[in-house]
């Protein structure tokens, strides 16, 4: 195994074990400045609930319940670490690109964009892990559009 692929899986591991953000957020409710929503992948079992709180245009604050397998898991804790204190609309262009990335093609120039994201480009080889990557993202779309729910289904 390459040292590259070795460290991607290490990360993976690591945030599947160790998942950052991983709590509720009390003072979250749907309102202006909270967005909330849940998301399913009934193939996997995978399920969260997402938190994302605004303050105008930029995330204050991100954070996930939920339990599935370590790609949703570390997928989400990658998610939350990434998105705090970016402006929404780089919120969107990312969620764009890491989406793009795993359903549309394995552009090499994306794959460099997208940071610690990049570890997920393997995923792409596993259609059945897709889903379990791309939740947490399809949910913070449904939070930001203001859906209650979303399903890989």
């Amino acid at each position: 195994m390459s040292d590259t692929r070795e460290l991607y899986q290490d990360l993976i591991l690591d945030h599947g074990r160790n998942p950052r953000n991983f709590r509720p957020m009390a003072d979250c409710e749907h309102g202006s400045h909270c967005h909330c929503a849940e998301g399913h992948n009934p193939l996997c079992g995978d399920k969260l609930t997402l938190y994302v709180r605004t303050n105008d245009e930029l995330v204050e604050d991100v954070s996930f319940q939920g339990s599935g397998c370590a790609i949703f898991t570390a997928s989400s804790s990658i998610l939350t670490e990434l998105l705090r204190g970016r402006r929404l609309s780089e919120v969107r262009e990312l969620k764009d690109r890491f989406l793009a990335m795993l359903t549309e093609g394995n552009d090499l120039v994306e794959v460099g964009r997208l940071g610690k994201l990049a570890v997920f480009a393997g995923v792409k080889e596993y259609p059945m892990r897709v889903k379990c990557a791309t939740l947490a993202w399809r949910t913070l779309e449904a939070a930001l559009d203001g859906s209650d729910s979303t399903s890989t289904e």
